[in-house]
């Protein structure tokens, strides 16, 4: 009845205000030159509880260009679909932040793989994995000739007797100054050799994990920002207290132009496509930005290598030389 009373569909009589009156704990008999009164304080009251309920937030157009908002209703994730989720393990999870505005907006929350973001760090494993990337690019290109490479005459430098003086072939041999070296480097020499691929696979996850776990790794739903000024990403990183320097990772080797133009000025802040991603550039840089198509990239691979039945993969058996790999 109180709501009908509130809306206009019902008149207020003297046998309403009794009722009325006595649920709220009141006489009627005592209260009959207020009752006027107190009726109107609960059609208020109620009106205002009903419009605070109905308000309903609404953005238009205009704020949204004028916000950067011009996106789906938020959160725009909540859940993601793990596949090989470890029983009685839980999935970590992070925000999805944007970068359209300087100020961070969470969009959502992203949930991730408790095998590739929540791993225990093996530091041994992540030592491993960045040593090998620093030597398998060196080639030692120091040659010392032997005395056959040495250039001039192989005649004796005095007779072989009658001289008093020692006894000598040749003035290339390796005891005279300037001679050729026995046993000296032969260079170029390459120090290339290939990690083993479980070395590789759970340096990732250590160093994925690591991230995570320094609040260090930021995932984004898009790599798009609305100018090319690098001032912009400056004064982003900065307001966002993130590391000096950033990696930018997406799931293509075609970034956006706008952040492209903007960090191509910027020593400290680089884009890698997501099949580049390794343990020595996650060291190098102080946090990872991740788009959420790269995420789902990269977690799909190592969770798919984590639990497969293959030991060996093709690129981790000996190859016979003239054979290939089937």
């Amino acid at each position: 009845m109180l709501r009908q009373i509130c809306t206009g569909r019902l008149s207020v009589s003297s046998a309403c205000c009794s009722v009325i009156l006595s649920l709220r704990g009141l006489s009627p008999n005592n209260v009959v030159s207020r009752s006027a009164s107190t009726i109107s304080t609960l059609v208020d009251s109620f009106t205002l509880k009903k419009k605070s309920e109905d308000i309903v937030p609404v953005v238009t157009e205009d704020v949204e260009v004028e916000t950067g908002l011009a996106r789906g209703p938020l959160p725009l994730i909540t859940h993601r679909e793990l596949n090989y989720l470890p029983f009685g393990r839980a999935s970590r999870q992070a925000w999805m932040e944007n970068l359209d505005t300087i100020e961070e907006q969470k969009l959502g929350l992203v949930d991730l793989h408790p095998d590739v973001f929540g791993t225990f760090p093996r530091i041994e494993i992540i030592q491993s994995n960045m040593q090998w990337q620093m030597l398998y690019k060196k080639v030692n290109w120091t040659f010392a000739p032997s005395r056959a490479e040495l250039p001039g005459s192989q005649r004796k430098p005095w007779p072989q007797k009658g001289t008093g003086r020692a006894r000598h072939g040749h003035r290339k041999a390796p005891q005279w100054h300037g001679g050729g070296k026995p046993h000296g480097p032969r260079g170029p020499k390459s120090y290339y050799y290939m990690l083993p691929f479980d070395k590789r696979l759970h340096g990732l996850c250590s160093m994925l994990s690591v991230k995570h776990a320094q609040d260090d790794l930021k995932i984004v739903d898009t790599l798009d920002i609305p100018t090319d000024d690098p001032k912009y990403m400056e004064d982003l990183v900065d307001k966002r207290k993130w590391g000096v320097s950033v990696l930018f990772v997406d799931d293509t080797d075609i970034a956006p132009k706008n952040l492209a133009l903007a960090t191509d000025s910027i020593g400290h802040m680089n884009i890698m496509p997501v099949y580049g991603l390794n343990v020595y550039s996650m060291l190098k840089h102080e946090t990872l930005v991740l788009s959420l198509a790269a995420l789902n990239k990269i977690e799909e691979k190592l969770v798919f290598h984590l639990n497969r039945h293959n030991p060996r993969p093709p690129t981790a058996r000996k190859i016979h030389k003239g054979s290939f790999i089937s």
